[in-house]
């Protein structure tokens, strides 16, 4: 019996476990090892901060996922890999033995790397725990001691993070105004996507008062303010990061070849290139010679895929090829029912997008539910 383990319940391996329900790989002990119980869908967390969905909505359960497909869960984090005696150490002090192991946990904001960020920001991810921390931001809120929130971060998460919290808060008649801003060391918004959609977000955020500090990079992060390079300081009563993506620190002591960044390196198979019975997918891995966004676009589509190539790696045969696409649709929403959809040069704003991506969202949660 070959012993396959799933480390990290990320949207690459929900599918690979749909797919293993459907047709199991012979002769195997598949086991799914991730933190929570339950695993955020990140297109639908700025709905949830906005007060669109609830918990269940946007929530996928993975013990339950496990237990439709015959798979094992252990609910437990990792806090090693030992390449070369093949085995995932967790934090309970557990060892997990393999003959393949699939890696799909993610990143994390680069907060380490900012002084007083990790004492004092909020961290965008892990998901479920910043939507706990939101509930208790809320209550401030209504208890007239949240007064300004800061969001670092101008890409197209920290952008819908910023309205969906604005719009959640203007919402509660008993909340008094809180000012919001976003910081971004970028010359301008969204600089992934096209001028239309750059220009769309613009309008959005002055029509709800969110400030905008661009070019300003985060030197301090202090208990109620953030200290930009150059000196300025904005008042910040909560600092929300959402900027950039980090690879888990222990990553580094594995013996698995990583890039220039610590994420692990991984061939178009999505094979680690240094150890042929590891593989590696989503926002903790990076496909050499390709340029493309930590996004989970691009780990929704490597989910056939890796689960073909697992089936494959099992059975010694020869593996399949994923190439990311040179470009890919976004759905951006403004807090509110209403959404740009950005793809390439073109951007088309309207409620009818939000509607689309609700209805694509929802579709991708029952799925697996």
């Amino acid at each position: 019996m070959k012993r396959l383990i799933l480390l990290g319940g990320g949207h690459t391996h929900l599918e690979v476990v749909r797919r293993f329900g459907l047709r199991a790989p012979a002769a195997t002990q598949v086991t799914l090892v991730d933190s929570s119980q339950h695993a955020t869908y990140s297109g639908m967390l700025p709905g949830l901060i906005a007060g669109h969905y609830n918990f269940d909505d946007c929530h996928v359960d993975l013990a339950r996922l496990a237990k439709n497909a015959g798979l094992s869960f252990v609910r437990s984090r990792a806090c090693a890999i030992d390449a070369a005696r093949r085995c995932v150490l967790l934090d309970d002090g557990a060892r997990l033995d393999y003959e393949i192991l699939s890696v799909d946990v993610g990143s994390m904001p680069p907060m380490t790397q900012v002084s007083g960020a990790t004492e004092h920001a909020i961290a965008v991810k892990p998901f479920s725990a910043f939507a706990r921390r939101w509930e208790r931001l809320i209550a401030s809120a209504l208890a007239g001691s949240l007064h300004s929130i800061v969001v670092v971060g101008g890409g197209a998460a920290g952008l819908e993070l910023a309205l969906a919290m604005q719009y959640r808060l203007a919402q509660e008649a008993r909340a008094r105004p809180v000012e919001f801003t976003v910081v971004s060391a970028a010359p301008c918004l969204v600089p992934d996507h096209n001028a239309t959609t750059r220009a769309v977000l613009t309008r959005w955020l002055e029509a709800r008062g969110i400030a905008v500090h661009l070019n300003a990079a985060v030197e301090r992060v202090e208990a109620a303010a953030v200290v930009l390079a150059g000196g300025k300081t904005i008042k910040s009563d909560a600092t929300i990061w959402a900027a950039g993506a980090a690879a888990p620190a222990w990553f580094a002591g594995s013996g698995l070849a990583l890039d220039a960044r610590g994420f692990l390196s991984v061939n178009e198979s999505l094979a680690s290139v240094s150890h042929p019975d590891v593989f590696a997918a989503g926002d903790c891995a990076t496909i050499e010679r390709h340029d493309y966004p930590k996004s989970g676009v691009y780990a929704v589509r490597e989910g056939p895929v890796l689960a073909d190539n697992l089936r494959r790696a099992l059975h010694g045969e020869r593996l399949r090829k994923y190439r990311p696409q040179p470009r890919s649709l976004a759905l951006i929403s403004s807090g509110n029912r209403y959404a740009v959809a950005s793809y390439g040069r073109f951007a088309v704003p309207g409620a009818w997008v939000w509607h689309w991506k609700d209805y694509i969202d929802r579709k991708f949660v029952r799925r697996y539910n």
